[in-house]
Order: structure tokens, then sequence, then C-alpha cells
């Protein structure tokens, strides 16, 4: 999926989109930015709608049409769309295998499912979307072990705070041990803007 400029959409939508752009350098030129800038009027709630809804759409990096999926599955899910929708984007194995510290971003943890670096319960697949359940075992492959891509990877991942629905049995090899939650510390996007957007 073609994505563009990282650096433009960041600023148009926020710095937690893309790990690329949570450094001090970044914080610094928008804080100039939005300095030099005129005060704009306050944008239409189609506007804020959209720009929510581009901004998951993009952290996870999604075609509009997967995205599209997932947010119709959680509105006929019958649960809280928030967290349903949550919990399948966190269920993914690439999202696990960024969660889990294998890589920096989400954007490598897609490629490393892609070329079949990973396993689940021992079965190799190269599907980003594939859903993980609980007790599911995510791991790198052994035949990838040795690859540049896991270099310092132990000391990455000392560095990196683990989410609760993940355990780490070793460096190389985690869990899915409960459903992933929704909670306040995921709030950088609005999901009611998400949801109003698809059903206007």
């Amino acid at each position: 999926m073609i994505i563009g400029p990282k650096y433009k959409i960041c600023k148009r939508l926020g710095s937690n989109v893309f790990e690329k752009c949570q450094t001090k350098a970044f914080s610094l030129a928008s804080q100039r930015i939005d300095t030099t800038k005129k005060k704009k009027r306050a944008g239409s709630d189609f506007n804020r709608q959209l720009l929510e809804k581009q901004k998951l759409r993009l952290m996870y990096g999604l075609t509009e049409k997967q995205f599209s999926a997932y947010v119709k599955d959680a509105l006929e899910s019958g649960e809280n769309p928030a967290a349903h929708l949550f919990a399948a984007l966190e269920s993914r194995l690439d999202s696990i295998a960024y969660r889990l510290g294998f890589v920096t971003t989400r954007r490598a943890s897609r490629q490393l499912a892609t070329h079949g670096h990973l396993t689940v319960n021992g079965k190799r697949l190269d599907v980003p979307s594939h859903r993980v359940h609980v007790a599911d075992v995510v791991a790198i492959r052994t035949g990838s072990e040795g690859s540049a891509l896991f270099a310092g990877l132990e000391d990455r991942q000392k560095e990196a705070t683990l989410v609760p629905w993940l355990t780490l049995t070793s460096s190389k090899e985690g869990t899915l041990v409960s459903a992933p939650q929704f909670g306040a510390q995921d709030s950088i996007v609005d999901f009611g803007a998400v949801f109003e957007y698809y059903t206007r």
C-alpha cells in the first residue's frame, strides 16, 4: 500500500500515526510551524471524522477497503464497537509482532509477516492480517533468527513497554494471554468520530 510522505501526513494527522514522527526533532519543528501559522477556524464535523478515520487507518497501515470491513464488523458485533475494533486491529499478526518488540515500527512488522519470518503455534505464516487468538504463541521463525532484522533484539525489548495482553516467554517468542483491552492509553484516536464517519 502506497502511503505517501509520512512527515507531511503527521503534520496533518498528528505524530502518533507513524513511529518515524515520534522524535524530539519532529516535535520541535511542529511547534515552530504552529506558532507561525494563523489561527484557523474550527473544521466541520465531517472533516473531524475524516481526520480521525484516516489517523487510525494509516496507523495500522490498512487500505480503505480493509479498514471499512473492520469497522463494519465492529458495528455489527453487538458489543462495544470501539473495544471490538481495537481488539480486532491489535489481534492482527503484524500488530502482535510490533507489540512484542520484534521490530520498532508497524510497517516493519507487516514486512516480517509478509516475508514469512513469523510463526503462530509453530506454523509459518505470511499473512499480516491473520487473527491471533488467546493462547496462541507468536515467534520468530527459527530459520530467520540470524537475520540482521533482529540484531539488538533483546536490548530493544528491554526499553519497550509490553502491553498487558501479551507476555514474552523469550526474546523471540510471545503469547497472547488475553483479548486486547482498549484503555485510556489508546485514546490518541477518537473512535467515536470514526464510527460517526461510517454511519453518517
